[in-house]
């Protein structure tokens, strides 16, 4: 018999069951995910302007974080231009640092 610890789970680290000897595989249907372009680069906007609040406050979240390169599709070159244009506007009151609760 299997030693066994409290509450009658198994103890040893390869008695444990993995998730991985399921008998049936259910097919899953696959999504297609399109792969995120940068907006800048698309616009050939080459240098990001902190006036420009109205496409700074597109890249900023609703709790007034900057949004990150995997959830906007930035480039990484633009994203670093962008981050300092965020903080630039910030600086000089054009965008808020975070939101009013």
């Amino acid at each position: 018999m299997a030693e066994m610890t409290r509450g009658g789970r198994p103890g040893a680290a390869s008695q444990r069951p993995t998730g991985g000897d399921k008998a049936i595989v259910t097919q899953r249907k696959q999504y297609f995910r399109r792969k995120k372009v940068c907006r800048f680069c698309v616009d050939k906007i080459d240098d990001v302007n902190y006036k420009d609040t109205k496409l700074l406050m597109a890249f900023i979240s609703e709790r007034g974080k900057i949004v990150p390169r995997r959830i906007s599709g930035v480039c990484t070159p633009h994203q670093r231009r962008l981050s300092e244009a965020v903080k630039q506007a910030r600086n000089i009151a054009l965008v808020p640092f975070a939101c009013q609760s």
